[in-house]
């Protein structure tokens, strides 16, 4: 990288790389990358390293890595303001019950609605039918046995929508019940 009156400029790599981003509607996987530019595999990961140091040295956007590949962000501090701006059509507001029915979903995937119903102790096809229209979950084939009930997963929608890689980047259950009895402990702190 040189610099031109006091800015760094990348290399045409990493402007190749920046472009593909910006223009890509979801995560890109380094393999596609590769594909695209023909580059080789060390040559895409020293472009995106070199565009990754680029915006964290204080600019508006982000290189993250997303539900397994790369996609330009908000960062941290615009966040608030970037998602005022986006217009309410756009997003998805989930009531509690779809909420605890994708918790149920990520973590015990690929589970049947029977399951969910057992584990949440109401019906829920309703809730799964939205979570399906939004693109939350997906029917990952069905169950063997009796009746051959559906099989529903999360999708790469959800890793995105939750700043996740993998599914393998969701806290324990022990992680999450401490960070309860974290919030419980400073909830009582200031009554």
């Amino acid at each position: 990288m040189s610099s031109l009156s006091g800015q760094s400029v990348l290399s045409p790599e990493a402007r190749m790389l920046e472009a593909i981003l910006f223009v890509a509607s979801r995560p890109v996987p380094e393999s596609r990358i590769a594909d695209i530019t023909a580059f080789g595999e060390g040559k895409v990961r020293s472009a995106i390293e070199e565009l990754k140091n680029h915006y964290d040295a204080g600019h508006g956007l982000v290189v993250q890595r997303v539900a397994g590949g790369w996609q330009m962000c908000s960062s941290a501090d615009v966040f608030e303001t970037v998602s005022r701006f986006q217009e309410d059509s756009q997003r998805v507001r989930l009531s509690k019950a779809a909420f605890e029915s994708l918790a149920v979903v990520a973590y015990n995937q690929p589970v049947t609605r029977g399951e969910i119903e057992e584990i949440r102790g109401v019906r829920c096809d309703r809730v799964i039918e939205t979570l399906l229209t939004v693109g939350l979950l997906r029917i990952a084939g069905r169950k063997k046995g009796s009746g051959s009930p559906l099989l529903y997963r999360t999708t790469d929608l959800f890793l995105r929508e939750f700043g996740l890689d993998s599914i393998s980047e969701l806290p324990t259950l022990a992680e999450l019940s401490e960070m309860a009895r974290h919030k419980a402990g400073n909830d009582d702190a200031f009554e």
